[in-house]
């Protein structure tokens, strides 16, 4: 008999697959060493934060023997934070932005799962792009609602409106988007997003309510090539984007997000104040101190993308050399190519015994794949190209 709740219980039987990955590494790691296993299975940045977000700690280390120093604050966040950030986002976003159309919170995710308790009510649906990141499924889940995959369009791994259209029902309260996208890589165009927020209008007035558009963002600073990342802030009024600073300062485990809504939200004013209540009611309280602090301090800067870069074209020399199949990433860090065989869990598990960690596409709704995350020293990645070979070679 468990003394776990039924649904906690049905997610253990179906962990998410990076975290399962992640944790095989560790044990290969302590039988063969640390250099010997080649771990591409979790998107955990290894590059240091930005000499402003040290500077920012030793200045707020400064001040930190004061009263209230690390005492509560406003559950969206200080003031001083929020219009700081609106004053960046304006200029990211190419909107114009206020203190009070920006709230921060726990992370992405935790800001995420404050939207989703403010909007959903139990039965309703939210649709993402399929793969996708397989936590969006339990952050709704959290709430009562329902995740639906629309597969995206085969080999370019573009949104399928057309499949999303038909996928929209009275049901439907929230589209999620990722773009640049985890796991493929791949960017939304203009074209595509103004299409969608199209799409969206329609569909909103043909139920009578609005359908939200959440864009998550994360890897918005991580494009190559010159690639335009264009905002849906502009595009549509239910528009909210969602992002943090884990991977454009480093700084994922300080929990430090956002959400920025669309000026053109006739409802701003109701959607905050829901969303600070659900900060609040949630468990998260408030963002954190310290790490507000950090985030004002490093606004205009962000990790050395000439690393990531130059490890985009080693891992593509790689694979290339090895004969695997791939699209090219666009943006963030990560390469989703197909699976030699087809079966993706039978090539991971492949990898696995040329000590190389990889996550299978079915851990993102996308069977026939494997993701590889590239946040690791290039030597890591050239020295497993031999494993990546033999791999490939025995699948045939």
């Amino acid at each position: 008999m468990s003394i776990l709740s039924h649904s906690v219980a049905g997610y253990l039987d179906h962990a998410s697959w990076i975290r399962r990955m992640f944790e095989a590494g560790g044990q290969l790691k302590a039988r063969y060493g640390e250099d010997k296993v080649y771990d591409f299975s979790l998107g955990n940045p290894d590059l240091p934060a930005p000499p402003a977000v040290a500077l920012g700690l030793r200045a707020f280390a400064a001040h930190a023997g004061e009263p209230f120093a690390f005492g509560y604050m406003p559950n969206g966040g200080f003031g001083w934070a929020r219009e700081k950030l609106a004053a960046h986002l304006s200029k990211e976003q190419g909107v114009p932005l206020k203190a009070d159309q920006v709230i921060l919170g726990c992370g992405a995710a935790g800001v995420l799962n404050a939207f989703l308790r403010a909007v959903l009510d139990p039965g309703e649906e939210m649709l993402a792009f399929a793969p996708y990141f397989v936590e969006y499924g339990f952050y709704v889940a959290n709430h009562g609602g329902t995740l639906r995959a629309v597969m995206s369009k085969k080999d370019t791994f573009a949104p399928d409106l057309e499949a999303l259209e038909a996928a929209i029902s009275a049901k439907t309260r929230v589209v999620l988007i990722n773009s640049p996208n985890n796991p493929t890589g791949v960017v939304y165009s203009r074209k595509d997003l103004t299409a969608l927020a199209e799409l969206l209008e329609n569909k909103s007035q043909e139920y009578g309510r609005p359908i939200w558009l959440v864009a998550d963002e994360p890897y918005r600073f991580l494009a190559y090539d010159g690639v335009e990342v264009p905002s849906v802030l502009p595009l549509y009024p239910y528009a909210v984007v969602v992002s943090s600073f884990s991977k454009c300062l480093s700084l994922p485990g300080e929990r430090v997000g956002y959400a920025a809504l669309s000026p053109r939200l006739p409802e701003a004013a109701e959607l905050m104040a829901g969303l600070t209540l659900t900060n609040r009611i949630l468990g998260f309280v408030n963002p954190p101190v310290v790490g507000q602090h950090l985030m004002a301090a490093a606004l205009d800067s962000q990790v050395d993308l000439a690393v990531y870069a130059a490890r985009r074209q080693a891992m593509a020399q790689v694979l290339t050399e090895a004969g695997y199949e791939y699209l090219m990433p666009a943006g963030a860090f990560y390469f989703f190519p197909k699976a030699p065989g087809g079966d993706d869990v039978a090539f991971v598990n492949a990898l696995v015994e040329e000590r190389i960690l990889a996550v299978p596409g079915s851990g993102f709704g996308c069977p026939g794949y494997f993701r590889l995350a590239f946040c690791v020293d290039e030597g890591v990645i050239r020295n497993a190209a031999e494993g990546f070979a033999r791999a490939r070679a025995k699948i045939g």
